[in-house]
């Protein structure tokens, strides 16, 4: 099992949602964030400094089976591209253990999606 959060441009949450519903990724969680990258610069407006380096962002997170985890990664990185600077970013992490509270299932039975025989 493998845990996979992506950071992407607010404005390609939707098509990065139904990406992944198409990819068999129907529960996910997600945050509006704010984020700075490596740009840096200012805006003086009427004698006020603003600094514009926050930037509104998306914050995915999902637990996804290994049979999942590769057309998971290519379907964010698909729908969130655009070619510019501050695409984005996507991490992948080990998952020990997943322990479905209802019914007691671990391990892969516990997650939502049904394995791919």
């Amino acid at each position: 099992m493998k845990k996979i959060e992506a950071i992407i441009r607010k404005s390609k949450f939707m098509e990065v949602r139904a990406a992944l519903h198409e990819a068999d990724i129907d529960f996910l969680s997600w945050w509006d964030v704010k984020g700075q990258g490596n740009a840096r610069q200012g805006l003086i407006f009427r004698g006020i400094a603003y600094d514009v380096n926050a930037i509104d962002r998306v914050y995915i997170s999902f637990v996804a089976r290994e049979v999942n985890v590769e057309r998971s990664i290519e379907a964010i990185r698909r729908a969130a591209y655009t070619g510019e600077s501050g695409d984005g970013r996507i991490f992948v992490s080990s998952i020990e253990q997943s322990v479905r509270i209802r019914t007691g299932d671990r391990g892969d039975e516990s997650l939502y999606n049904k394995e791919e025989k």
